[in-house]
């Protein structure tokens, strides 16, 4: 409805039509009739309910039509079928208005049930010793704001004298077009604030003390319908800047690092990219490795630089934080920037769409699993107001005000959270670039006198304009007068028509005052989106309405580079910025009005309450009330020295918003965190060295003993190892010999180590690997067997161990690739259910790598980490995904929610279980709880972990939060550097709950189609939630099917997946 103006209109032509009877006060009066009576009046049920109640676009567009129908039966026959339509939508959007609420209700019942009952499982927990007076606590838990700036300033400023941290920084930022110079804002709805927000972030860290590096990634688009430069690998934003500091390296500075994901030659918006997350993970995490070895040359003597953090920017970029976080075993940081669950809030409310229709367009549920994901890894979430923490993120699962208090106050006493956690929030306005900004003192100029300005004495111009001076002048009959200045988009949220009826029904505010509305760029309105449509056509008709002719300018076109100057324009004349939005989730222009002098009123709800508070410079006003907004601007423009306290206040104080401030802040919260990092980090060069003699000897000897142990299948055996014998020996005697050569110079310790070296390997030359470091080393590529064949009591099929079978055969066809080709299964079973089932069918464990087990709870080296006969699993592994493991809080929680009744669904298996895996047997499958809730509730009660449903629906399995049969194949990566995007995939059609993580990503996929009937992955997610289709791209050339499962058939696909790159 463009301003609603048309009602009247209609109401007219309704009358006139005599379709409705009696004026419209008595309408108004009378009761609506329901349709089913067969009494309905369409004029009456328009006046009772439509004009207060339903704005919608499209009706508009009916009614011109209406108006331009001539022939009277078919204009009351239209105007009753659109009434018919209102109906329809009034009874739709009332409906949807009542499933809200009830989902609200039941959401937050949810929400107290959770906080209570892990605040109950928390008293119980603590000892006597440590239970305190209940008051207290809550005196404790309830921080004052001078007790919470305490703790604040107890934290450890960064400063200066930080330069030898070298740090190295992660920024993502998945989404839109992303460069450093020539932004192109506002191309789309994803190239906007936030582009801007990390492109600066990043150049201002690079500049700060300590920070050796930053990379911000994002996505690598070679597409004809974009700029050739969105498709360079790298991008330099700054070189580092220590001129002090003689270890600056090249690779220090400011870099945008672009990652090729999804279809090469298309630009997707971020609604679609979701499918292709993973694979943008597998490639940063290539870099990142990669870097962390050439900054460890540069700076850190050989040894590894880690990320310090992994900051995600948005949603997109939270999901693939809070992977990469995983693997890499460092800190997560999260900025969400827009939020998933205020948008679905927001569209709900407006009663346009259901919720089915909102999650088929902005794919709205994935959105909001991924923020949950990462408020489940982060360690900091980053907001740039109070209001933002409170009212947005407060309604996740993963995160509660009042639990995340009584967590905090439990770790400040030191007692223990049984693995609860609520991530911690930090208000960090964003930063600004006042560089361009020119301070203006004072003066005949900032006084108003624009005469001086604009003309000579005899009218000539005696100085220059800025053009966008020009283009708002022309519009004004007197352009000395203060401006009132708003800047935003035609968006009904920003509150312009309101705005503009404060001006025009104040008349001492339009004698006091001109108006200036930036209201972004157009060519054509009828081309524009119907919201902004809308907005600017009510813009025109109230300045026709108030006859503001001469006094309100609305200029079509400016530039970026223009803002300032605009800015500028408006503190010469003694003006005043405005934003009457009805809500502002932060308000940045605010800050860049204070930079330029420009005293503000702004709404009361949102952001600008706290930029308020740190610069008081101005007033704020409730968007709602034009009279108060009218009221404020006169009160500011009318007195003088008002005026110059606010101007003064925001100089004064503006640098809290600079980048400086903000990236100060930012270090100091960050180092804060809980630093992490991979474990496996070796301190004794002498340690790496043997391990580089150690690989360089057993090259060519273990590669000719793998394929002794490779065909032992079917009777292969004997041809494939016959005469190898002598060769080995005969090659073992010629290293042994140019060793010995080598090293007869060497040191006696250097000498010692090799000769050890020597002995061992000649001692085990006839027998498998018995070094500390498994075969995963030496692969070039790994085949990763992850079939989920189980019959209805979770035992391995015996099709199963026949599908190993064909696949070890199939790889043994390529004598080439067998060579560095290596072996591992992936399978929800422990390792002793693992062992059997190979052995069942005359597999040698052996033949396996690696061994990712329960889930991708444990990895297991065959060969190696052995005690008297029997497998042990990674350690490394084991301290790597116990981050969060909370495992008595979650069997006490699971054990409540899964037992609502006497009979339980579950019971625990403790021959499946281990330290980092709970495994239960489903008695009842049909009580079993959904992976999505069971993990909502989880959530809510601050444990997090990663439940899931396996071996054919009849076991529950809860893991560490960082593990995963996915995540397990990058720790191969990052612990052996075998690169994902050579590991070859094989699955089923179908699997267990995890199944879906397995098939996308840098790595190739083989899906055996026809031999797993049935998964486990219709416990995956209930109605409502997001689909496969989010997960799982429906097309990628990395990712073929083969239906016939011969080994020929597995063999080549294996060839033609390889052509896709890899080996």
């Amino acid at each position: 409805m463009a301003g609603n103006e048309w009602i009247n209109g209609y109401l007219e032509a309704i009358l006139s039509t005599g379709t409705g009877a009696g004026t419209v006060d008595e309408q108004m009066q009378k009761a609506v009739t329901p349709p089913e009576s067969g009494h309905f009046n369409p004029t009456q049920y328009f006046v009772e309910e439509v004009v207060s109640s339903v704005d919608e676009s499209d009706l508009h567009r009916t009614w011109i039509k209406v108006v331009a129908t001539r022939n009277t039966r078919e204009r009351s026959s239209r105007l009753e079928n659109m009434c018919w339509r209102i109906w329809h939508l009034a009874r739709k959007k009332k409906q949807l208005e009542g499933e809200e609420l009830q989902r609200f209700a039941n959401r937050r019942w949810e929400r107290e049930q959770g906080r209570r009952d892990a605040t109950e499982d928390l008293s119980e927990e603590l000892s006597e010793g440590e239970k305190g007076d209940g008051v207290g606590e809550m005196i404790q838990i309830e921080t004052s704001k001078k007790n919470f700036q305490r703790q604040i300033s107890n934290l450890e400023v960064w400063s200066d004298d930080k330069k030898e941290k070298k740090l190295y920084i992660v920024l993502l930022s998945l989404h839109g077009l992303v460069r450093g110079e020539n932004m192109e804002l506002g191309r789309d709805s994803d190239t906007g604030g936030q582009i801007k927000y990390v492109v600066e972030l990043a150049r201002a860290l690079a500049k700060m003390p300590g920070v050796y590096r930053v990379d911000l990634f994002t996505r690598q688009i070679s597409s004809p319908e974009i700029d050739w430069s969105y498709g360079e690998p790298t991008e330099m934003l700054t070189a580092g800047t220590d001129e002090d500091d003689d270890n600056i390296g090249e690779s220090s500075g400011a870099y945008i690092i672009r990652i090729p994901f999804g279809p090469r030659e298309k630009y997707l918006q971020k609604e679609l990219l979701w499918p292709h997350i993973q694979e943008f993970v597998d490639g940063a995490l290539a870099h990142i490795l990669n870097m962390s070895k050439v900054l460890g040359e540069q700076v850190s003597g050989g040894k590894p630089v880690w990320p310090h953090v992994i900051h995600g920017h948005y949603a997109d970029a939270g999901d693939s934080a809070a992977l990469l976080s995983g693997a890499l075993n460092v800190p997560m940081v999260l900025t969400g920037h827009s939020l998933g669950r205020n948008k679905l809030e927001q569209l709900l409310k407006q009663g346009r769409q259901s919720k089915e229709d909102i999650n088929s367009t902005y794919k709205i549920m994935r959105r909001i699993e991924a923020e949950e994901l990462s408020l489940d890894a982060a360690e900091l979430v980053i907001t740039s107001t109070r209001q933002e923490i409170d009212e947005q993120w407060g309604l996740y699962d993963g995160f509660d005000v009042k639990l995340e208090k009584v967590l905090r106050a439990r770790v400040r006493r030191g007692v223990n959270c049984h693995g609860r956690f609520m991530p911690r929030m930090a208000v960090i306005p964003p930063g600004m670039d006042f560089s361009n900004v020119v301070t203006q003192e004072d003066g005949p100029e900032v006084d108003g006198e624009l005469t001086q300005l604009t003309r000579g004495v005899d009218g000539s111009s005696t100085k220059a304009l800025p053009t966008i001076w020009l283009e708002v002048m022309r519009f004004f009959t007197n352009p000395h007068k203060p401006m009132i200045l708003a800047l935003s988009r035609p968006d009904p949220k920003k509150n312009i028509t309101t705005l503009l009826k404060a001006f025009g029904e104040c008349r001492p505010l339009r004698e006091l005052a001109n108006l200036t509305l930036i209201m972004g760029n157009r060519d054509d309105i009828d081309e524009m989106s119907s919201g902004n449509a809308s907005v600017l056509t009510t813009v025109l008709k109230l300045i026709d309405k108030y006859d503001l002719y001469g006094q309100v300018a609305y200029p079509k076109h400016h530039n970026q580079s223009d803002v300032p100057e605009i800015y500028r324009f408006a503190a010469k004349t003694k003006g005043v910025f405005i934003n009457p939005a009805l809500v502002e989730p932060f308000g940045l222009t605010l800050i860049e009005a204070a930079a330029h002098g420009l005293p503000m009123v702004a709404t009361k709800n949102g952001g600008p309450v706290d930029i308020h508070r740190a610069l008081n410079n101005g007033l704020l006003v409730d968007p709602h009330d034009d009279i108060a907004i009218a009221d404020a601007l006169v009160k500011l423009l009318s007195e003088k020295n008002m005026w110059h306290e606010c101007r003064k206040n925001g100089w004064k104080n503006i640098h809290l918003f600079s980048w400086p401030e903000h990236c100060r802040t930012y270090l100091t919260r960050v180092a804060a965190c809980r630093m992490r990092h991979p474990q496996w980090q070796t301190n004794n060069p002498e340690d790496d060295k043997a391990v580089e003699e150690e690989e360089s000897f057993n090259d060519s000897l273990k590669d000719e003993h793998d394929m002794s142990l490779r065909l032992s299948i079917d009777g292969d055996l004997a041809a494939a190892s016959g005469g190898t014998g002598l060769d080995m020996q005969d090659q073992v005697k010629r290293i042994l010999s140019k060793i010995r050569k080598t090293d007869s110079g060497s040191n006696g310790n250097g000498g010692g180590n090799i000769n050890m070296l020597l002995d061992n390997v000649t001692s085990t030359s006839t027998s498998t690997n018995t070094s500390k470091y498994p075969l995963l080393r030496r692969r070039r590529r790994l085949i990763v067997i992850a079939l989920d064949l189980y019959d209805n009591n979770g035992a391995p099929e015996k099709k199963m161990i026949e599908m190993v079978q064909k696949i070890i055969k199939a790889v043994q066809l390529d004598p080439q690739t067998a060579r560095v080709t290596g072996f591992a299964l992936s399978t929800a079973m422990p390792v002793i259910e693992t062992v059997e089932f190979l052995t069942s069918g005359n597999v040698q464990v052996n033949e396996f790598d690696a061994l990712i087990c329960s889930s991708g709870s444990q990895v297991y080296y065959p060969g190696i980490n052995t005690e008297e006969g029997k497998l042990l699993p990674d350690p490394d592994y084991e301290v790597h995904i116990d981050y969060r493991w909370g495992c008595e809080g979650l069997k006490k929680t699971i054990w409540k929610l899964m037992n609502g009744d006497e009979n339980s669904p579950i019971e625990e298996d403790l021959k499946s279980s281990n330290a980092h895996c709970i495994s239960y047997k489903i008695k009842d499958l049909s009580k079993a709880k959904k992976v999505d809730e069971l993990r909502q509730k989880l959530r809510m009660r601050g444990l997090r972990c990663h439940p899931m449903y396996c071996r054919g629906s009849s076991r529950m399995h809860v893991i560490p939060l960082l593990a995963s049969r996915a995540q397990a194949l990058r720790y191969l990566f990052v612990r052996w550097r075998l690169n994902v995007a050579n590991m070859y995939v094989i699955l089923g059609e179908t699997g267990d709950t995890d199944y879906e993580e397995m098939i996308s990503g840098t790595h190739k996929t083989i899906i055996m189609k026809g031999v797993v009937s049935k998964g486990s992955e219709e416990l995956l997610r209930g109605p409502g939630s997001y689909q496969r289709d989010d997960i799982v791209p429906n097309e990628s050339p990395l990712v073929a099917s083969i239906t016939e499962t011969t080994h020929e058939n597995i063999a080549n696909a294996l060839k033609q997946l390889s052509k896709s790159g890899g080996i």
